[in-house]
């Protein structure tokens, strides 16, 4: 299966970053395709977006200065499935598109994906006070996926203080 495109222009407002693509994603193409997936009911309900988008919209967030990338490429049903040498080569690879597009805020979806970016462990959710790279302001935000037994209204909340971050 095929990795899925990423979605990238300089100087974005928000730069998503998951774990990776889920197979669902694999199969159609576009971010957070799980049909289990909360991602676009989220940023609707925390106010980053003006309407509820589905993943086959993903591309027009573009517009809003929203873009989409994964720590790794490859489609796996888990990121259990995810080898460290995957997660050592796409670490790389980010930081190279965060350098080069120049975002101004990444938005972490998930813990896990942020310790594997910055080498840290523990992490808090929201922004990281001591970024990897210099003037990005990077946001730790929970995964969206179905497996996580977070309630929505939490999730929201959190991913609502990006929001006023960037008071949108």
């Amino acid at each position: 299966m095929n990795a899925i495109p990423d979605h990238l222009a300089p100087h974005l407002r928000i730069l998503f970053v998951g774990y990776n693509p889920s197979l669902r994603s694999g199969a159609t193409g576009h971010h957070y395709a799980n049909p289990r997936n909360r991602f676009w009911q989220i940023i609707y309900q925390a106010g980053l977006t003006p309407r509820l988008y589905r993943p086959e919209e993903d591309g027009d967030l573009i517009e809003l200065g929203y873009g989409f990338t994964n720590i790794v490429a490859r489609p796996t049903r888990t990121a259990a499935e995810i080898t460290a040498e995957e997660y050592a080569e796409g670490r790389q690879l980010l930081r190279q598109k965060i350098d080069t597009y120049k975002p101004q805020a990444v938005c972490f979806v998930g813990k896990g994906v942020y310790e594997k970016y910055s080498g840290r462990k523990g992490v808090a959710w929201g922004i990281q006070h001591t970024p990897v790279i210099e003037g990005v302001c990077e946001f730790v935000a929970p995964s969206s996926s179905g497996l996580v037994r977070m309630k929505l209204d939490e999730m929201v909340s959190i991913y609502a203080q990006l929001a006023s971050y960037l008071s949108i």
